[in-house]
């Protein structure tokens, strides 16, 4: 079976001839087809290893202490059908949590839950409740005024077209809240939103948990149920997240990406990106810098 080995530089580093050929020596193949996606900044391997997994450990040793990341897969089904995204610090830049709680100066006590969360050190829901309950109070008019500052990820946009224009459907599946969801989703083009609901009353958030709670669980099953509804095989999917909640996610996709993650994130994950832009999956799917959609 060929397998194909997408070697993706640093926004600020250079993917060299000379890379590539050290990368073919690591893991020690004879015949191999190269291929540039963009000039010194992405290019392709493919080849038939006899064996996959070594020639994957060879990679990642050599790679592990260069500005360049890479994904390693069966050539066959790299191209998608179905995108599903987290969206705080995966398609934003941002916790919202996190940035609401600047309104009450709780910033640092919240930002402490969000990242023990993120890491698997307290459930999703605990710390979920503890955030919320931390935030009564927080108005409607300051809601707005977060939604309206949040940044978008370096590469969504692009990411989110490029996957559309060639017929994968996208979903954003986030156990963030329905206002931010909602916000983004439009911002990039996402077909299909998921989220937890934020209660308010009178204008103010009231504190409490609204349940069903869309966690790690429900995010796979979100998952399941998208890729069934289109009929999408699982290898045809591809799921990006950074958060422990986003596990069960990741590893039930077909290619699961681990997105400058959490470290148990990042190890437990079918591929990992911790240097380049969210562009690294078009790549990783065999797109040339000139077929991206803008």
């Amino acid at each position: 079976m060929p397998y194909v080995a997408t070697l993706i530089a640093a926004p600020k580093a250079r993917l060299a001839e000379n890379n590539l050929k050290e990368a073919i020596e690591a893991m020690g193949l004879q015949q191999v087809d190269v291929s540039w996606l963009a000039e010194n900044s992405a290019a392709d391997l493919t080849f038939t290893p006899q064996d996959p997994e070594s020639a994957l450990k060879r990679l990642s040793a050599f790679l592990q202490d260069k500005q360049i990341d890479f994904i390693f897969q069966p050539k066959k089904t790299r191209k998608k059908k179905l995108l599903i995204a987290d969206m705080d610090s995966t398609m934003i830049v941002e916790e919202c949590l996190d940035e609401l709680a600047r309104f009450k100066g709780l910033e640092q006590e919240i930002s402490h839950i969000t990242a023990s969360a993120m890491s698997g050190e307290i459930s999703f829901e605990a710390a979920l409740k503890e955030r919320v309950a931390l935030l009564a109070g927080v108005t409607q008019e300051e809601i707005r005024q977060l939604i309206d500052r949040l940044t978008l990820m370096p590469g969504a946009r692009v990411l989110v077209r490029t996957m559309r224009f060639h017929g994968a459907y996208t979903a954003l599946i986030s156990g963030g809240f329905e206002p931010f969801i909602a916000s983004i989703a439009t911002r990039l083009g996402f077909d299909e939103t998921r989220a937890n609901r934020l209660l308010m009353k009178d204008n103010r958030i009231l504190g409490q948990l609204a349940y069903p709670v869309l966690g790690r669980h429900e995010k796979r099953r979100a998952l399941e149920e998208i890729r069934h509804a289109r009929q999408i095989p699982q290898e045809l999917t591809l799921a990006v997240g950074d958060g422990a909640n986003d596990l069960d996610m990741l590893q039930g996709a077909g290619l699961g990406v681990a997105y400058h993650a959490k470290p148990i994130v990042a190890l437990a994950a079918h591929a990992r990106i911790d240097h380049a832009d969210l562009t690294a999956l078009l790549f990783a799917q065999g797109y040339r810098q000139d077929e991206f959609r803008q």
